[in-house]
């Protein structure tokens, strides 16, 4: 049989390539979202403030993330996974309770110095409807209780003092939250820095007393 020649290109994308090209678009529109979110604050902005930052229509918004509600609980949804997995790590990891809370405790404050973890700490009830907000509260009291557990992991193996587990991780938290609002990202210190600082802080006051 005579050799077929080389079929042209197609013209047309692959699904594969569609739907990541979707993602690419969604991503952004996501990412400028949030940002302006944070800068401005989500009453003062609106969908078409982000649409012509993007040069784009605000049906390609609704396209991609719904209505101004939607993108907001998606934002802060993905702020919130990211304390969830970073939970999730550390309770997998070898170690005793102390090592293990430590190393949520950082994930958790670089996560606050994110784009989507400020939104989280930004964001209060009052800005999503009665069902978007018991979502929101449920998915921050879920974050709450990893933290609680791997606190009381460490007083039960002896790595951490024995506290009051509720107000220790209402206490660390409260202050790992606060870099979302101060933090600049091209101030003289990196989250990284940051992080590490706060941490240590925190967690030498956990440990037990000789």
């Amino acid at each position: 049989m005579a050799p077929q020649p080389n079929a042209a290109p197609s013209p047309f994308r692959s699904r594969e390539e569609r739907e990541r090209d979707r993602e690419e678009k969604r991503e952004a529109v996501l990412r400028a979202a949030v940002r302006m979110f944070n800068a401005r604050g989500f009453h003062a902005t609106s969908l078409d403030d982000v649409a012509a930052s993007l040069g784009i229509s605000k049906p390609t918004i609704y396209h991609y993330l719904g209505n101004k509600e939607q993108v907001l609980i998606e934002c802060v949804t993905r702020g919130l996974e990211l304390l969830s997995a970073a939970a999730d790590t550390a309770r997998a990891q070898p170690g005793n309770g102390l090592a293990r809370l430590r190393s949520v405790l950082r994930r958790y404050s670089l996560v606050m110095m994110d784009d989507f973890g400020r939104c989280v700490v930004r964001t209060g009830d009052e800005f999503l409807s009665a069902e978007g907000a018991a979502l929101f509260r449920a998915r921050k009291r879920a974050i709450d209780l990893s933290i609680r557990a791997l606190i009381e992991d460490g007083i039960a193996d002896g790595s951490i003092a024995p506290l009051d587990v509720r107000m220790t991780a209402f206490a660390l938290a409260g202050a790992l939250n606060w870099p979302g609002r101060w933090h600049e990202p091209d101030g003289p210190l990196s989250a990284e820095q940051i992080a590490d600082s706060m941490v240590n802080i925190l967690i030498s006051g956990l440990a037990p007393r000789a």
